[in-house]
């Protein structure tokens, strides 16, 4: 198959960042076991992760097809293994915020990397859209992992150890491993590069496309998209461990199922969308687990914590709640595949950058609010108030489709 090498690459390096962006969770709730955080304290993480994901974006997403998208992948993944290589030897929480700011700060290459490069490895809207799925869906499994790699980290017997950051010495091999994978792969780039403009013309030209409406509609649904995907999924283990009362370990990889639908419901899409358009099947989606979130919360009521708890014991809510997951899914992927297919391959850079900006913002919006709710009320109320975004959400996409028809 044609580009196999570098579309395995590029599927790899999403995945690293799959696990090491959405530990943010974990860390938030290892934070306050081992480093004596609270939970208002511990929530600026996120904030850490995703203003230099939206800075890094802003100013470079531009520049990225003259820098050289292989390269700026290769990049970001050194800079997050030596980072990583780091931590264990630094345990704190200072580097913890450290960590987190040179993985925002790679991811925003990474990201807009890996979306520029899948116009070049594709031919028209339908590849585009589908291999947008397939990348999207196993950065999922990448999420879903890493909650796994995490938890076989900690120590049940000893839960305010630091030990869980031995986690760090693995995944500086993967990030290592990742980036000779990508020095050894090629990427024809020259569609990309764009002809006889000076670099702050680009940045210029990024500007002009941030100010057309359908853009300004496109950005502000990605926003809200990425705000209801991280207040649930960052606050997911602490939400398990503290209303649902699991086991540290096991709080962090029953988020993995939440994980797992994002998954499933990402490398299904491709298929159901050949069924069905976008846009019914993302407003189906929206309804969806707005009611899913009606019915589950409820059932977290009056949760009494209890030596024993297993598997097989756990209150259903931990199995049912993290089935947004499943809903929220082929939103993302579609709606950016609209966007990006309709647009010159030269604009591909600078439209995944303001994405990317939004993204973040929205990621860093929905987890602080998430976590103040949490700390000052409970965390079932704190995730009743996902509904009001996803109704923004289903308002907002409804213009984008007008807007773009």
């Amino acid at each position: 198959m044609r580009n196999l090498g570098i579309i395995v690459a590029l599927v790899l390096v999403y995945m690293l960042f799959g696990i090491l962006l959405n530990s943010v969770g974990t860390v938030i709730l290892q934070s306050i076991a081992t480093m004596g955080q609270t939970k208002a304290s511990a929530s600026i993480l996120e904030a850490f992760k995703d203003l230099p994901i939206a800075v890094m974006s802003f100013l470079l997403a531009s520049l990225l097809p003259r820098f050289g998208y292989r390269r700026a992948m290769m990049t970001g993944a050194a800079m997050v293994g030596i980072a990583c290589l780091i931590m264990p030897l630094v345990p704190t929480f200072a580097m913890a915020k450290l960590l987190f700011a040179v993985t925002g700060a790679s991811f925003g290459l990474i990201k807009v990397s890996v979306y520029s490069s899948i116009g070049l490895v594709t031919e028209g809207p339908a590849q585009h859209a589908s291999l947008t799925n397939v990348i999207e869906g196993l950065f999922m499994v990448g999420v879903l992992s890493g909650y796994w790699i995490f938890g076989a980290f900690i120590d049940p017997a000893a839960p305010a150890s630091l030990a869980w950051l031995d986690v760090y010495w693995l995944l500086a091999a993967l990030a290592f491993g990742v980036c000779a994978l990508l020095f050894f792969s090629r990427l024809d780039e020259r569609a990309a590069r764009p002809a006889y403009r000076r670099p702050r013309e680009d940045f210029a030209g990024m500007l002009k496309l941030a100010a057309r409406p359908l853009v300004l509609v496109f950005v502000l649904s990605a926003f809200l998209y990425v705000l209801i995907e991280q207040a649930i999924g960052t606050w997911l283990p602490t939400f398990n461990n503290e209303v649902l009362h699991l086991p540290q370990a096991m709080s962090i990889q029953a988020t993995s199922i939440f994980a797992a639908s994002i998954a499933i419901g990402r490398l299904g899409a491709g298929a159901i969308l050949t069924r069905i358009g976008w846009y019914p099947l993302v407003n189906i989606c929206i309804v969806a687990m707005a009611l899913l979130v009606l019915v589950s919360l409820p059932l977290t009521r009056g949760i009494s914590p209890s030596a024993d708890i297993g598997w097989l014991s756990a209150p259903l809510a931990a199995y049912i709640l993290p089935l947004v997951g499943l809903f929220l899914a082929p939103i993302y992927p579609a709606i950016n595949s609209a966007m990006l297919s309709s647009l010159p391959k030269p604009d591909h850079a600078a439209m995944t950058g303001l994405l990317v900006v939004f993204s973040a913002l929205g990621g860093t919006t929905g987890s602080f609010i998430t976590g103040q709710v949490f700390a000052a009320f409970d965390g079932q109320t704190a995730f009743y108030l996902s509904i009001a975004p996803m109704g923004l959400l289903l308002v907002s996409l409804g213009f984008f489709a007008r807007m773009r028809a």
